[in-house]
């Protein structure tokens, strides 16, 4: 589940320093020195210390020995009759001997600083003579060349891995002529996103659709790293666009670099960009999704670097520093985050045969093992410093969703070999639902947040993925109770569709209530916005597998219809304000993780299940589809956890 974009603080710039025209007595256009002066005065500086450092070289009279690198002073063994010194098999020449060769090579020394200053300074004449945009030009020449030889430098061969046995990449066609017209009208949205994004947004993170131009957020940091492109390559895979699908590809192979002075989202990075660039090289072979997918990785490695192992909220791509969202409790680290990474670290270390993201995610679960959990309830904040507890805040929805997803996800990716990850993940629910799931006076079933000893009777879009979590970790169950939890993930559908259904928009706001007379419904202004959010299409499309109920294509074809008729804007998709008003306002974003989820959700929902079958597939947090790692195939076999 995507966690709400967050918006950065504003910064705040000194006035500049006005000195007025008294100040100075010439004009204003003197004060700026020429690029050309600049660069003389940079020269001539450089030649005045390299003098300096002539004039102050050691005097020969005073040293016995002028190492300059050029000859080793130690000599093997000659005929000592000529006044050396015999030492352990080597010689140390006479001083009158070694004097002479010193001079020589003082002399040389002097002669080649000359002539390399003097080429240095008819370099320096050349350059003034050409313009400022040829200097620019060779500029961004050399720039260019280092960039080169470091992509050569980062692009070293991965060792060759066994591809998992991957099923159902290229079926799902339905039989029925209804359902394949609702699937194509599906698809048929997707390329009316992707060719608006590719029109006005392409190498952008994200689209304004009204604006008709880029957009970005701070957890993308300030670099155009074409998350849209990323995200949405599987779904563009699975759809048959294989056109778009390749010139997405082509982007991300001449564009996409993570050598940007860019403070990024550790999580989101994570799941978008590694999450998408792994399916897309599971589902097409093609290698250059491996090899981008772990010079990405390469990068996030330092925000581990805390004294507990537990990464930082964002870490800086180029510099490696990290640190966390101001915001968070007592600069903790986040639930949500620190815990949805073992899904894509597992397979970067399966592809590339380096345990070390594989440790990184295990040492982080073994540490929560340790911990002791108010209720049985993981806190959705944890200081990365301390290794202690924050603020004892309890959601299922934002800021600790997909924690609990991925620790049912590593049971089934690693073939239900992880038993670990299950048993934390039953534990888990089994608290969850003691603590937070209730039923509502109108009998409603519904997930609400644990505030300090506090159950706040309010529950966000982001926790209607909990319904299709539920009925996919219901297979495994303890104590036969599988029917206990389908049970249960039908009940959260069927309230998360009450939250459409209340609307004018029929599209679900942010967050709803459960106070009084008050159900399903939003009663801030704030949480009355619907940003083409996937959570409940995609408990749909889980129930719908599991059960085959039509009432779920229902509701999916419902929740297509409204987001076409109120979300559609000629330049793409974009998010509403207010989901409860007949002529809602545009957000003017189009979502990178539309593409990536709702749309695939809607467009699996719509097809048969022999397309990316759960029992060889596991979706990370959004929807990026890994296949499962059989025990034969994988490297991770030897570990405990996989025994």
């Amino acid at each position: 589940m995507t966690t709400p974009a967050l918006l950065p603080l504003s910064g705040r710039r000194l006035p500049p320093l006005n000195l007025g025209a008294s100040a100075f007595p010439h004009h204003r256009a003197t004060l700026r020195l020429s690029e050309k002066f600049i660069l003389l005065l940079i020269l001539s500086a450089f030649i005045t210390l390299c003098f300096g450092a002539f004039f102050f070289l050691p005097d020969s009279s005073k040293h016995k020995r002028f190492d300059l690198g050029l000859e080793d002073v130690l000599i093997p063994h000659v005929d000592t009759s000529k006044g050396g010194k015999n030492l352990g098999g080597f010689i140390i020449h006479g001083q009158g001997h070694d004097e002479h060769r010193h001079r020589e090579e003082e002399e040389r020394l002097r002669n080649k600083i000359r002539a390399d200053h003097e080429k240095a300074l008819e370099e320096a004449k050349e350059k003034l003579k050409k313009s400022r945009d040829e200097i620019q030009a060779e500029i961004q020449t050399e720039k260019n060349k280092v960039v080169q030889e470091l992509k050569k430098k980062d692009s070293k061969p991965l060792p060759p891995v066994p591809l998992p046995n991957l099923i159902g990449i290229n079926s799902g066609e339905p039989a029925d002529p209804d359902i394949r017209e609702k699937r194509n009208k599906i698809k048929e949205m997707m390329k009316h996103a992707w060719d608006n994004y590719r029109q006005y947004g392409w190498g952008h993170n994200e689209l304004k659709p009204i604006a008709r131009k880029g957009h970005s957020t701070n957890i993308f940091g300030n670099s155009q790293m074409g998350a849209t492109i990323v995200d949405a390559l599987d779904t563009l895979y699975i759809m048959g666009l294989h056109d778009e699908f390749r010139e997405g590809q082509e982007w991300i192979d001449k564009n996409l670099d993570f050598s940007v002075n860019s403070e990024v989202s550790v999580f989101e990075v994570n799941i978008r960009f590694i999450g998408g660039l792994l399916a897309a090289y599971y589902l097409s072979g093609q290698e250059v999704f491996k090899i981008k997918a772990v010079q990405l990785a390469g990068k996030l490695l330092p925000a581990f670097n805390t004294p507990t192992g537990i990464p930082w909220a964002m870490v800086n791509l180029k510099s490696g520093v990290g640190r966390n969202w101001g915001w968070a409790s007592a600069g903790s680290s986040i639930l949500a985050e620190f815990g949805t990474l073992h899904m894509e670290f597992v397979h970067l270390s399966y592809l590339t045969g380096d345990p070390v993201y594989y440790n990184k995610v295990m040492h982080i679960r073994k540490l929560l093992q340790k911990m002791d959990r108010p209720n049985g309830l993981y806190p959705n904040y944890l200081n990365p410093r301390t290794g202690r507890w924050g603020q004892h805040h309890t959601s299922v929805g934002g800021l600790g969703d997909s924690f609990y997803e991925y620790l049912l996800k590593a049971w089934l990716m690693s073939d239900k070999m992880d038993t670990e990850a299950r048993k934390m993940y039953d534990d888990a629910i089994e608290a969850i639902e003691k603590h937070l799931i209730r039923k509502s006076n109108g009998g409603l079933t519904f997930i609400g947040e644990w505030k300090n000893g506090h159950l706040e009777r309010k529950m966000g879009h982001l926790t209607c993925f909990a319904g299709g979590m539920f009925a996919l970790g219901a297979d495994g169950s303890r104590d036969d109770k599988a029917g206990h939890y389908l049970q249960l993930g039908a009940e959260i559908a069927h309230t998360c569709h009450e939250s459409y259904d209340r609307t004018t928009l029929k599209l679900g706001p942010e967050a709803f209530k459960f106070d009084g007379g008050v159900e399903a419904v939003a009663v801030r202004q704030n949480e009355k916005y619907y940003i083409l959010r996937p959570e409940v299409i995609e408990t749909y499309w889980y129930m719908w597998r599991f059960t085959h109920d039509p009432k779920y294509r229902q509701w999916g074809w419902e929740a297509t219809q409204a987001i076409d008729k109120y979300c559609r804007v000629s330049g793409g998709f974009s998010g509403v304000k207010d989901v409860y008003s007949s002529s809602p306002t545009y957000d003017d974003v189009q979502q990178s993780f539309f593409l990536a989820e709702t749309l695939k959700y809607l467009y699996l929902l719509f097809s048969n299940d022999d397309l990316l079958p759960l029992d060889n597939w596991v979706f990370n947090t959004e929807a990026h589809p890994l296949p499962v790692l059989h025990l034969a195939n994988t490297t991770l076999s030897g570990n405990p956890a996989y025994r």
